[in-house]
């Protein structure tokens, strides 16, 4: 009966409640292709229909997870908000500004000596200029409007400090865009796996073109840890903690 009871609630948790309990559930979610980051305010029921997924077999592996809590990892939804602001700029977007570079210089040389004979490298460096130009003012946004002011609420809630209301009226306008923006760059990121046909290299691929793929594909799953610890963990808290000092 208590696993009749967990199972229910799997099935109408959001993906990204699923996947901010435990970074583990998040792998299998990613392993049947589903998108808990920009999609992560769907429930794991709506999804397996709409993706015609087996969702008692999902179910399953979820549930091997809450029973095997040896090998937990780091637990990102218990930390602080402004621990967890810093570990997203120190780690993802230090990751974003020492990759994109190398990326783009790479994609560049591929496109000009493979361009002929795969033209599709013409659109796969376009978008990555385009995710790099995107990626960049968005980080700026978060380090310099967004993330200091949940460090405010922070301080605002631990100290019993007031603390003064953001002109932007509220958290929640600079979130909705930070999500938006979020999902254009996934948009992105998932054409150019449609492009390269999941990163299939073509016969007689060079090491660039080779360094190319893999380097883009590292980029995207760490994006996909790094867009979801802002939206299934940072920005839900920090709503609810600007809520909790309003009504003080």
């Amino acid at each position: 009966m208590e696993i009749l009871n967990m199972e229910t609630i799997i099935k109408n948790e959001t993906l990204g409640q699923i996947a901010a309990s435990d970074f583990r559930k998040a792998l299998v979610l990613k392993k049947y292709n589903i998108d808990f980051c920009c999609g992560g305010k769907k429930t794991l029921k709506q999804v397996c229909h709409e993706k015609d997924l087996d969702i008692s077999k999902i179910e399953e592996e979820l549930l091997q997870i809450n029973e095997n809590s040896s090998s937990a990892p780091l637990a990102f939804d218990e930390w602080s908000l402004d621990l967890l602001a810093e570990y997203i700029v120190n780690t993802h977007h230090s990751y974003v500004r020492n990759n994109l570079p190398i990326i783009r210089n790479i994609g560049e040389k591929v496109m000009k000596v493979h361009g002929k004979s795969h033209p599709e490298l013409l659109n796969i460096y376009d978008l990555i200029e385009e995710i790099s130009i995107e990626l960049n003012a968005h980080m700026l946004k978060e380090e310099r409007i967004l993330f200091p002011y949940i460090k405010q609420l922070v301080e605002a809630m631990n100290y019993s400090d007031e603390y003064n209301s953001a002109r932007f009226g509220g958290i929640q306008n600079p979130i909705n865009i930070m999500e938006i923006e979020h999902e254009l760059v996934g948009v992105k990121l998932a054409r150019i796996r449609e492009l390269t046909n999941n990163y299939s290299l073509p016969d007689g691929a060079c090491t660039s073109y080779n360094l190319l793929y893999n380097m883009v594909d590292d980029f995207e799953q760490d994006l996909h840890v790094h867009v979801h610890l802002e939206n299934n963990i940072l920005f839900p808290k920090a709503l609810e903690l600007e809520s909790q000092l309003a009504i003080k």
